[in-house]
C-alpha cells in the first residue's frame, strides 16, 4: 500500500468505524483525510482495497452485535411470515420486510453505478463538494421536517407503521452514499425524517438497514482477501478490522442516545466546514 504504515492504517480503521455510522460519509473521509495529511496511498491498489474490505466487515459485525436481539427477532419473524405466506401485525415482521424493501434498491444502484462512480474517487475537490452537499442535505431535511410537521402538530410514525413503498424510498436515499462525500446514514435518516419518523427511529432504521448492505457489499469483495498481493497486509487488515469494529460499536451506542434528544444539524456544520477547508487547500495547492 505504498508508504502506509501501521499508525496510518489504524487511524483509517478508527475513521472508518466512526464515519460509516456518523452522518459524515466514510468514503469521503477516506479520500479527504489522507489527501489533507499528504499520505501516499494508492486507493486502487489491491492491497488497500483488501484492507478496506476487512474494515467494512468489522463495521458490519459491530452493528450485528449491537442489534443482536433485534436481528434475532427480525430473522425469526421473517421466517415465520415466509412459512405462513403473509405478513401479520407483528412489528418484527413488518420491520423485516421494510429492511428487505430498503435493501433491494441499494443493491441495484450499487450494481449499476459503482463502476462509473469510482471515477470520482480520484478527485479530492469533487469529494469535498459532495461532502458539503451532504451537509446541506441534512440542513434541508431538518428544515422541511419543521415546516411540514411542526413539533407536536402530528404524532410521529413508528418504524413498523411505514409501508414497503416507504422502505424503498429510504433504500433509494441510502443509495446516494455511492457518491463519495454523501453519507449513508445521513441520506437515509433524512428520508426517514421526511416520512415522519423521529430522529431516534430514523437512526435505528438507518443502522439496521446498513448492516446487511455493508455486510453484503463486503462479502462480494471478499475474494480480494485471497489475492496474492493481499497476503502481505493480512495481519494489518485483521488488526484494522478489529479496531474498526470496536469503534463502530461505540459509535452506534453513542448515536442511538444522541438522536433521542438531538438532530442532524451539528453534523451538517461539520461537513460544510471540512468540505470548505479541503476546497480552499486544494485551490492553494493548484495555484502553487
Amino acid at each position: 500500500m505504498n508508504s502506509m504504515n501501521f499508525v496510518q492504517a489504524m487511524l483509517l480503521a478508527v475513521l472508518q468505524g466512526a464515519s460509516e455510522l456518523f452522518p459524515v460519509s466514510s468514503l469521503g473521509h477516506t479520500v479527504i483525510i489522507p489527501a489533507l495529511l499528504h499520505w501516499n496511498i494508492d486507493r486502487r491498489d489491491p492491497t488497500f482495497l483488501a484492507f478496506i474490505v476487512v474494515l467494512h466487515l468489522g463495521t458490519a459485525a459491530a452493528l450485528a452485535v449491537y442489534y443482536r436481539s433485534d436481528w434475532i427477532a427480525i430473522v425469526r419473524a421473517f421466517a415465520a411470515s415466509i412459512a405462513r405466506g403473509n405478513v401479520s401485525d407483528d412489528p418484527a415482521e413488518k420491520t423485516a420486510w421494510l429492511l428487505l424493501a430498503g435493501t433491494i434498491p441499494v443493491g441495484l444502484l450499487g450494481v449499476f453505478l459503482q463502476g462509473p462512480v469510482r471515477a470520482l474517487f480520484g478527485s479530492t475537490a469533487i469529494v469535498a463538494i459532495f461532502l458539503m452537499l451532504n451537509g446541506l442535505l441534512m440542513f434541508l431535511g431538518e428544515h422541511l421536517k419543521r415546516i411540514e410537521r411542526p413539533e407536536g402538530s402530528v404524532p410521529p410514525r413508528s418504524l413498523p407503521a411505514l409501508s414497503w413503498q416507504d422502505g424503498v424510498i429510504v433504500g433509494i436515499a441510502q443509495g446516494f452514499a455511492l457518491l463519495p462525500g454523501i453519507s449513508r446514514s445521513g441520506a437515509s435518516m433524512v428520508a426517514g425524517l421526511l416520512l415522519d419518523l423521529t430522529h431516534e427511529d430514523a437512526a435505528r432504521y438507518s443502522f439496521l438497514l446498513a448492516t446487511p448492505v455493508i455486510g453484503a457489499a463486503s462479502l462480494l469483495e471478499l475474494p480480494r482477501l485471497f489475492e496474492p498481493a493481499a497476503h502481505a497486509v493480512l495481519v494489518l487488515s485483521l488488526a484494522g478490522g478489529a479496531v474498526a469494529g470496536v469503534t463502530a460499536y461505540f459509535s452506534v451506542a453513542f448515536l442511538t442516545r444522541y438522536f433521542q434528544t438531538h438532530d442532524l444539524r451539528p453534523f451538517g456544520w461539520y461537513c460544510l466546514g471540512i468540505g470548505g477547508v479541503t476546497l480552499v487547500l486544494e485551490a492553494f495547492k493548484a495555484v502553487s
